[in-house]
């Protein structure tokens, strides 16, 4: 009994005392990215991490994916954006659902609901560095500079070898700070 307490104990003060919890994959593939040194090494973890963000953790809003994704490919867009409207409802904390809601509505000329789901899908997860490019590209395609700057600069903290988002930020960069003396 008494080893029991002090079990429990020990697991109530591992915070405090510190012990932390083991890294989960996806820390592990982001401490990789940020040491890879060229984009061609980047891109095998960049695509692991897309997998991973991907996985929703339910079979069916995995099949709604799916389907959603089956539904596109045969230009079916009526029925992708209902099955991914329920991705979106039945899971809203799931990134990859509002990212392909992003992506359905900027194709279908709806920039500002395709903006909001970007955020949506920043906010599920403030780590989806692919959400936060593509909120970038419009946010500068609309104006904000300084914005677009932010979502890049915060996707170079989390992937410093992506390419669009390092070229983006750099000519941005003279824009929205100017040219230093």
């Amino acid at each position: 009994m008494r080893k029991r307490a002090l079990i429990a104990a020990l697991l109530l003060l591992a915070p405090s005392i510190g012990f932390a919890a083991a890294p989960s994959e996806e820390d592990k593939l982001f401490a990789e990215l940020k040491k890879a040194d060229s984009t061609e090494a980047a891109k095998p973890i960049e695509d692991k991490l897309t997998q991973l963000f991907r996985a929703s953790g339910s079979p069916s809003v995995d099949l709604l994916m799916t389907r959603a994704g089956s539904a596109l490919g045969q230009a079916d867009h009526a029925t992708a954006r209902t099955l991914i409207d329920s991705v979106t409802q039945a899971a809203p904390g799931y990134a990859e659902g509002w990212r392909m809601r992003a992506r359905m509505q900027q194709a279908g000329g709806d920039d500002a609901g395709a903006m909001i789901s970007l955020q949506k899908a920043i906010a599920a997860n403030p780590r989806h560095f692919a959400a936060m490019a593509e909120l970038g590209e419009m946010l500068e395609d609309y104006g904000d500079k300084p914005g677009a700057l932010k979502l890049y600069r915060r996707v170079l903290a989390l992937d410093p070898q992506m390419h669009l988002a390092a070229e983006r930020a750099k000519a941005l960069e003279k824009a929205v700070e100017g040219q230093g003396i």
